[in-house]
């Protein structure tokens, strides 16, 4: 079965400004990498949709949303990070409902997971404030379409950026149908994210944070999957994997000071494949967040692709197996013993 993809010029249509680097520049670099990739044949490009007010609804405050659509045909500044273009209203729209189709098609087995390539990002946007580059929140838009629209009651929300999901883990603080499990650097904006950060009421255990001090890697961050995550998903047993996949903790990002190799976020990407055979055959969707070196986030994206394809990093995964347990994993998997049983 097919990789299922969404990739089109249009994402480049947001315009954030000269010398930002949230830049249209990044997806033409994915683009070209998309283009010598031997896997492209054999992948389905997905149509895109814009998403419907009701389904930006169920995740963002109807004055967020009309805030959004004022800027449609006019330049605007967000916030102090975040800015909107003429078109941007229309991209943003495009990202989100096109996410949504590829989980539906994942759902309804068309597609064997698959890899949302679009811009803005969206796991900063909180209910109520576009922030961190992000307009809406696009993987929350997505696991409250699986829940709402679609009827799944275990959505598991992953998110390896460098930065914090802030909004997604605000969205979804004291739910229980979504697990939220990240990997971010710490200290580092937007400062949200610390270990005792668990969710609340209902949602209590259901978010797992795991800051990594600067200059982690690869080790670290398979440790923080493989002792951390597997056993809490086992557990957990979700019935469709959201990714929300940065690649600014790439050891060349500029905006992080992370260690993470193409080969890392591929040995992730692999682990979620297995988790997602033994959990929700199928049901494995990425989006696109942050990732500001244009040539690390390009190999960066084909290394995920070809880990979705089936290519393995078993050496890189044993090495970090056999290394000993970082501290920021040891300490994040010591909170959440408190609702997980871990072994």
């Amino acid at each position: 079965m097919a990789i299922g993809i969404v990739a089109d010029p249009v994402f480049q249509q947001h315009d954030t400004g000269p010398y930002h680097c949230e830049c249209s520049e990044r997806l033409a670099a994915v683009d070209q990498a998309l283009n010598a990739w031997p896997g492209r044949g054999q992948a389905l490009f997905m149509p895109l949709r814009p998403a419907r007010e009701e389904e930006l609804a169920r995740v963002h405050h109807p004055s967020h949303l009309a805030r959004i659509a004022a800027t449609k045909g006019r330049m605007a500044q967000l916030d102090p990070d975040t800015a909107a273009s003429p078109r941007s209203f229309e991209v943003a729209l495009l990202a989100a409902g096109s996410l949504l189709d590829l989980c539906d098609a994942a759902l309804e087995q068309q597609v064997q997971g698959g890899f949302a390539l679009v811009r803005p990002p969206g796991h900063h946007a909180t209910p109520s404030r576009a922030m961190g580059f992000c307009l809406f929140n696009n993987v929350a838009a997505a696991a409250a379409h699986l829940l709402a629209a679609r009827g799944l009651k275990r959505v598991l929300v992953v998110d390896w950026d460098v930065h914090h999901g802030n909004g997604t883990e605000d969205i979804f603080f004291a739910d229980d149908r979504v697990l939220y499990f990240s990997t971010h650097q710490w200290p580092l904006y937007p400062g949200t994210g610390p270990v005792q950060a668990v969710g609340r009421g209902q949602g209590e255990g259901y978010t797992v944070n795991v800051p990594l001090s600067p200059g982690q890697g690869d080790e670290a961050v398979i440790q923080a999957f493989s002792r951390l995550l597997l056993p809490v998903a086992q557990e957990y047993k979700p019935q469709f994997i959201l990714v929300s996949a940065g690649f600014d903790a790439h050891a060349d990002d500029p905006l992080g000071s992370m260690r993470i190799t193409d080969q890392g976020f591929a040995a992730l990407a692999q682990m979620l494949v297995e988790l997602a055979a033994d959990a929700c055959p199928g049901r494995l969707v990425l989006s696109l967040e942050g990732g500001y070196d244009l040539a690390a986030l390009a190999r960066s994206v084909v290394a995920v692709l070809e880990a979705l394809e089936g290519q393995r990093q078993d050496a890189l995964i044993a090495q970090a197996a056999q290394a000993e347990l970082s501290p920021s994993v040891a300490k994040a998997r010591q909170m959440a013993q408190n609702y997980w049983p871990l072994g």
